[in-house]
């Protein structure tokens, strides 16, 4: 069986209209798994600022059980149900002072904080606020987009289940069941992926909807996506296994691809769609003199590795540019 919604499911589950339409046409769905993979790969790669910003304007802010007027009736309900936890372990004072941080947090990042909140209390909200309200505007922003994609990849999970219930009605016990499957395994995989990492078993990956090394740089100092900007994929070999801090010889660095950076600041593709990429030393490097001629950095590198039992995981490396300053992180 296949599964398809319309472009008014997919807005319960990500206030943005244009994660919506890309998941209409990426339908029908053979199963959850397949949905989710896809949600990422538009939420990440085809879902601009804008978009992220429209998103996250859907969501009642942390204790407050009022959906903003954008949001649909499904998702007004779904965030209920995401806030129980919290709202059972509040307090009238931890109710107040989240209340407080959070017009504060909004005050200072320009939208709402958010959280997957599923079955985190009160204070560990709150201390979490804290926490991150010492970021950055744009590392908050990336932290924010990744907390959209698991209430995305929560809802989604709804939405099948829901269908489930239809299927079973009509005696469709073997679909009921995958999709049952399914939604157990993505609601589950937030907190489980690190414990099944450490104890050795393997982890499922789906199959890629994107090269497995991807970038994309955001302007600092404008507050919007670096356009044009060049870049470089190398991968080391040489008869050191890996490149020495202060070393001049023992290997060079391997052309991988080189593309430019588009209207999102977005790198085109470069490396190939491969289920396993190579295990290695990387560096990603920026022609950032070119896009900030009196900038400090005529152009900006950053290295990093990938190790054999990652092969299969997506590395996303953004660079977040100012005229005097940048700084990366791993996204996903």
């Amino acid at each position: 069986m296949e599964f398809s919604f319309d472009e008014k499911d997919f807005v319960s589950c990500c206030g943005s209209t244009k994660f919506a339409k890309d998941m209409v046409l990426a339908s029908p769905f053979s199963s959850l798994q397949h949905a989710v993979s896809v949600a990422r790969d538009v939420w990440f790669n085809n879902v601009d600022v804008n978009g992220w910003l429209q998103a996250f304007s859907a969501h009642p802010q942390i204790g407050n059980t009022h959906a903003p007027s954008v949001a649909s009736e499904a998702s007004a309900h779904w965030s209920k149900g995401e806030q129980s936890t919290a709202l059972s372990t509040a307090t009238g004072s931890s109710l107040q002072e989240l209340s407080q941080w959070n017009a504060r947090y909004r005050e200072k990042f320009g939208f709402v904080f958010l959280i997957c909140a599923s079955g985190r209390t009160t204070d560990e909200i709150l201390a979490e606020l804290k926490r991150r309200y010492t970021n950055r505007p744009i590392v908050e922003f990336e932290i924010a987009a990744q907390e959209q994609m698991k209430i995305t990849e929560l809802r989604l999970a709804k939405l099948f289940s829901s269908t489930e219930d239809i299927s079973s009605k009509i005696g469709n016990y073997s679909t009921a069941k995958k999709a049952e499957e399914d939604r157990i395994s993505i609601i589950s995989s937030h907190v489980t992926a690190a414990s099944e990492s450490s104890s050795g078993k393997p982890i499922h990956h789906p199959a890629r909807t994107r090269p497995p090394i991807t970038t994309h740089v955001l302007d600092v100092s404008r507050g919007s996506p670096a356009a044009g900007i060049e870049v470089l994929l190398e991968l080391w070999r040489g008869v050191q296994p890996r490149p020495t801090f202060g070393a001049t010889d023992g290997g060079s660095w391997v052309f991988q691809g080189s593309s430019t950076t588009d209207q999102d600041g977005r790198s085109g593709q470069l490396l190939s769609i491969v289920e396993d990429v190579s295990p290695g030393i990387y560096r990603i490097s920026f022609n950032t003199g070119k896009y900030i001629p009196n900038g400090f950095f005529p152009y900006v590198s950053i290295v990093f590795e990938i190790k054999d039992s990652q092969k299969r995981e997506h590395f996303h490396v953004p660079l977040l540019l100012a005229p005097f300053s940048f700084s990366t992180y791993r996204g996903s």
